[in-house]
């Protein structure tokens, strides 16, 4: 388990919703936090509501790669290296495909999928020294059955995903102790979900629990709710273990 006294936090997206949640909980449990958001009156509330000292607000817009390069140096400087990274931020604008143009699309790409590949970037600048670390990617399964209106979003989160797959198919050989999941938190009653979703407090007690899981036996699985979406097993696996009277192993479950 990672010691949250000696672990400091970045979880981008702080300032509402599912971020907002993930960092008022990380700070319970004994992180010090850095929130990343393009408010300010926004982070500050959500500062509001956590113990004083425990959270670090920033205004950073993640689809500005010089922005968040600026902010990761002033991190380090004056707190330390990151060694616990949830790429939370994200937009979902609902837009008809009609209504839709290569600028608008790319804007969403940028903040859903560029925020999470820059904000990554920099931190394995400390965790690839270190060779010890902790990312999560919030996800969904937009891409596998995307909603009507929602090309832009559905495109980038697919692509996020893959993203934590290829992130840990490059890492996991020579940095066992850098962790990779993508944390699918399900239909939350936030903004950009529905307003009788799960309340997002619930789920951050999910997110975080994963998050102090430091096992590499963990690296690149998936997770939906509480709960592992075991990797798909191909024919000849399946073959192997009808003739061996072998069961896959039963998905883990997150325990808070």
């Amino acid at each position: 388990m990672i010691d949250p006294r000696h672990t400091l936090a970045l979880v981008t997206g702080a300032g509402s919703g599912l971020g907002r949640a993930l960092a008022i909980e990380l700070a319970h449990t004994g992180f010090k936090v850095v929130g990343f958001g393009r408010r300010s009156d926004a982070l500050l509330e959500t500062q509001s509501k956590i113990p004083e000292g425990c959270f670090i607000p920033k205004v950073v817009d993640v689809s500005d790669p010089r922005a968040v390069s600026v902010a990761f140096d002033q991190i380090r400087a004056d707190h330390g290296a990151v060694s616990l990274l949830i790429n939370n931020a994200g937009v979902y604008p609902r837009n008809d495909i009609f209504d839709e143009t290569g600028s608008s699309f790319m804007e969403v790409v940028a903040i859903n999928l560029g925020g999470t590949v820059t904000c990554t970037l920099e931190a394995l600048k400390d965790m690839g020294t270190t060779g010890f670390g902790r990312i999560i990617n919030v996800s969904s399964f937009a891409d596998l059955a995307p909603l009507p209106a929602s090309a832009a979003y559905s495109v980038s989160k697919g692509a996020g995903r893959m993203f934590g797959a290829a992130l840990h198919a490059d890492l996991h050989d020579r940095f066992p102790e850098i962790i990779v999941n993508t944390w699918m938190p399900g239909m939350l009653a936030t903004d950009m979900g529905i307003p009788d979703g799960l309340d997002p407090s619930v789920a951050a007690k999910w997110g975080v629990a994963l998050a102090l899981a430091h096992d590499p036996s963990l690296n690149g699985a998936i997770f939906e709710m509480d709960r592992e979406v075991p990797a798909p097993r191909g024919l000849k696996r399946k073959i192997k273990d009808a003739v061996l009277l072998r069961r896959p192993p039963p998905p883990r479950v997150l325990k808070i």
